[in-house]
């Protein structure tokens, strides 16, 4: 029998494989990904947000009284004021009987999605209630909490967090884990940044000084803009009064990266797509020599005057910005905004240095558990036990270098599901063993024995552990957290026992036994 056959090779190749994915654990030389530890592992953060959305209804019951409005103006049809009340209705005052008739038609035809929820008829005008379907209802607040899951992801996979567990629960719950993050509130402030961005005319015609003592003109409104002393530091709030209609809004964009000025001070590029460059053209061009504000979660970042048409759909946004702020302004915008406001309920930072304690009891626990099967292992099968232990080594290399590869996390779970499958690849061995202790007793030769120990075992051994696996998959498929990472360890462990029991166990007795003329084997 050959030293090095293919089989041997093989085995071999997979081994070293191994070590190269779990040497980067170790050294920092090594040009390759580590294994990712968990957030009870290596600390943290901890954050449960609650979605408020009920302000995505709010929303779309204001899109809807604005289309009702629009609708109404062009059959020509009078009304008396279209607007949304506190109970999320929205009411519509009619001056007439032909008015309320027409208006019926406009709804029955055009706004299937609302219905008349009461009406009533006073002196001067004729009242209508409408309101959304409880059904549609509850689908937008459904849509507004994933929508706000996806954002999130997105905003936190380009902020450069390894492995982030983000999910849902509840109605309106997120739970987010950042592993290894070292900068809590610059998260924080990314992933609570709702940025909503809108281009509103600043009303030229209103004085500041008379709309800040309350007299606001109809249809404007006062929003203010931080602006900083570059000598002081000192930041100060500059009032503008700002027309409240949405001239153009950041649902259009697709870009947004940093860029810097003349004086080399970061600043926003933003790009629009077709449409919104079409539209920001055309609002440029009706609107020379006026002032555009550029707004985002109603604080306004600049208010420059419009000099000339602008085509191509770029625009910048300027404000004093750090290079922090930037490029966490550029990545909000990226990802687009949140569908409504969220809220830190709860907020924990995990240290590292506990982690650094749940990794040290963990790895305690998984060596003199090891230890212990070592001695256990030598001691009752003697020289067949060492053949086995060389097996259970290399079974811990090949799921370090499996988490490592498939760039898995980490857990403490994880490191429990390890420790699981050091004894289920343990007693793997243990019925090989003892099976070829039968046949010996039988009166076959070493090599008989071996042969047909492994052969007649083998069935066995894979009924156990592909039932386990199953299970694993299971767990992985439809579990979250500290779930899915026991039991991506587990299969890991499942897969590397099976190798270590089945093929790598073999093949070392068969390199022990091919040169050996005794009739007895050391088990």
């Amino acid at each position: 029998m050959k030293l090095f056959s293919v089989k041997r090779v093989l085995i071999l190749g997979v081994i070293i494989t191994a070590v190269v994915c779990l040497l980067p654990t170790f050294t920092n030389t090594w040009p390759h990904k580590k294994i990712n530890l968990g957030l009870d592992l290596q600390g943290g953060m901890h954050l449960v947000l609650e979605v408020q959305n009920i302000k995505a209804v709010e929303a779309e019951l204001e899109r809807t009284a604005d289309e009702l409005k629009k609708e109404l103006r062009k059959a020509g049809i009078t009304h008396l004021g279209i607007t949304r009340q506190e109970n999320n209705t929205i009411l519509a005052r009619l001056p007439d009987q032909d008015a309320e008739k027409a208006f019926k038609e406009i709804v029955s035809k055009d706004f299937s999605n609302i219905s008349v929820a009461a009406s009533s008829e006073k002196g001067d005008f004729i009242g209508f209630h409408l309101k959304l379907p409880d059904d549609e209802t509850d689908m937008i607040m459904k849509m507004a909490t994933e929508q706000a899951l996806e954002t999130i992801r997105n905003r936190i996979d380009e902020f450069g967090v390894s492995e982030p567990d983000i999910r849902i629960q509840g109605d309106k719950r997120i739970l987010i884990q950042l592993p290894g993050i070292n900068d809590p509130d610059r998260a924080k402030d990314l992933i609570g940044k709702t940025a909503q961005l809108t281009f509103q005319l600043v009303d030229e015609n209103a004085g500041i000084d008379a709309a800040l003592k309350g007299s606001v003109p109809v249809g404007s409104e006062i929003l203010y803009e931080n602006r900083t002393d570059p000598a002081t530091g000192n930041t100060t709030k500059i009032p503008h009064v700002i027309k409240k209609q949405v001239l153009l809004d950041g649902s259009l964009l697709v870009d947004a990266r940093v860029e810097f000025d003349q004086f080399q001070q970061p600043q926003v590029g933003i790009e629009f797509n077709r449409k919104g460059a079409h539209i920001f053209d055309r609002i440029t061009g009706e609107n020379i020599k006026k002032r555009l504000a550029i707004v985002l979660d109603n604080t306004v970042y600049s208010a420059p005057v419009i000099q000339d048409r602008i085509a191509g759909g770029k625009a910048v946004i300027t404000g004093n910005f750090t290079m922090n702020e930037a490029k966490d302004l550029a990545i909000a915008l990226r990802a687009g905004s949140l569908p409504a406001p969220v809220n830190i309920i709860e907020e924990r930072t995990v240290g590292p240095t506990l982690g650094a304690d749940s990794i040290r009891t963990g790895m305690i626990s998984m060596l003199v558990g090891g230890v212990l099967i070592l001695i256990f292992m030598v001691i009752y099968f003697k020289g067949a036990g060492l053949i086995a232990n060389l097996a259970l080594l290399i079974n811990i290399i090949l799921i370090g270098g499996g988490l490592a590869a498939f760039q898995a996390t980490l857990t403490l779970p994880g490191i429990a599901g390890i420790i699981l499958t050091i004894g289920m690849a343990v007693d793997a061995n243990v019925l090989i063993f003892e099976r070829i202790r039968e046949e010996l007793r039988w009166g076959k030769t070493p090599l008989a024995a071996v042969n047909a120990g492994f052969d007649r075992a083998a069935l066995t051994i894979l009924d156990a552990n592909v039932t386990t696996l199953i299970a694993a998959i299971v767990l992985f498929q439809f579990g979250t957290g500290p779930v899915k990472g026991f039991a991506v360890t587990l299969a890991l462990g499942i897969v590397a026992s099976l190798f270590t029991a089945l093929i790598l166990s073999r093949s070392l007795f068969d390199l022990v036994l091919q040169k050996k003329t005794a009739s007895t084997l050391s088990i």
